[in-house]
């Protein structure tokens, strides 16, 4: 009896001896990330806003890390197939994923059937940058040049007017729906594969007006293509100083921005997460990459994990509200 104490008592040794080996070893696999190459997936298009601003933190991480960053894009689904792969993955640091709100947070929203959850199944590392959306019309078809004229042509012809999106779910499509709500015009979504798509139609003159990404349509505005009418920023654009803040208009919660987020597989130990952390942080605040950014109308964001996880959390509970108030289904 007292030999088989004995031999349990060894045992629990051995196990509490392998256990704590365990948890030094994660300060050291920490401490030696990255000892191989690194990908970051991104689940859109190359070319998206996400690709290019993943390439842009890329190309700092490999040069501060002396390891491989490279970018994979894989698309679909509005983002789904790619966070399902990296839910997926080992949490070591060696697979991340960079992504906009769709993924992060519209999906939740609008997408009852989701098969991940942003939440729970992804660890958030950082919000890395912001874009405020910008209220534009064709001037050809829509004479009025403020948001009352705007607002008064909307219900005057709400039976003919159409806007374009880059699809389904995408910030510029809930950032009208939302416009739609508070202001009490009605007009037809037109959606599209992507943000540039959805401006060709607007600059043609297919569809009436759009709500666009500052930096995808400020050279369409500078050229007098496309008249702006607000900008959801809490203030107003050095890019676009005359155009006011859809708040200054007396719009109630209409601070939108058009966000992305830096994250991986869930799980990832709190050492390891504080250096990727950090490397990521690095990336964006470089003076290049941060440079390259603002002149694309983003701004760097690059806050702590938790600043991240509680403004993601945030932004899926009002992207709800706006969803269930218009009755806004995916399709």
């Amino acid at each position: 009896m007292i030999a088989r104490r004995h031999l349990m008592g060894a045992g629990l040794g051995g196990l509490a001896l392998a256990a704590g080996g365990r948890v030094q070893a994660q300060p050291q696999a920490a401490e030696e990330w990255p000892s191989r190459n690194v990908t970051i997936l991104v689940p859109f298009a190359p070319g998206s806003s996400s690709d290019i601003i993943a390439r842009a933190m890329a190309q700092q991480m490999q040069a501060a890390l002396g390891k491989p960053v490279t970018v994979e894009n894989r698309p679909g689904a509005t983002g789904e197939i790619g966070a399902r792969q990296v839910i997926r993955s080992a949490p070591d640091g060696y697979t991340l994923m960079h992504a906009p709100l769709s993924t992060w947070a519209i999906n939740v929203a609008l997408r009852p059937n989701l098969a991940y959850d942003p939440v729970t199944q992804l660890t958030r590392i950082t919000q890395t940058v912001r874009t405020p959306n910008v209220l534009v019309v064709h001037p050809g078809s829509i004479p009025a040049t403020d948001f009352p004229g705007v607002v008064a042509w909307l219900k005057a012809n709400g039976g003919r007017a159409s806007y374009s999106t880059s699809g389904a779910g995408s910030s510029d499509h809930l950032t009208m729906e939302m416009f739609k709500q508070v202001t009490g015009t009605e007009q037809a979504h037109v959606p599209f594969t992507g943000g540039g798509p959805a401006t060709t139609a607007l600059l043609a003159g297919t569809v009436q007006l759009s709500f666009q990404n500052l930096g995808s349509i400020a050279p369409q505005i500078r050229d007098g293509r496309v008249r702006p009418i607000l900008i959801t920023s809490e203030t107003r654009s050095r890019l676009l100083p005359e155009v006011p803040t859809a708040v200054e208009l007396g719009l109630r919660d209409f601070v939108v921005y058009s966000w992305q987020g830096f994250g991986g597989p869930p799980g990832m130990a709190p050492a390891l997460l504080a250096r990727v952390h950090a490397a990521a942080v690095a990336a964006l605040r470089h003076e290049d990459s941060r440079t390259r950014l603002e002149e694309l109308g983003f701004e760097v964001v690059a806050n702590a994990p938790d600043q991240f996880a509680a403004f993601q959390e945030a932004e899926i509970a009002r992207w709800k509200r706006v969803v269930q108030a218009g009755g806004i289904t995916a399709d």
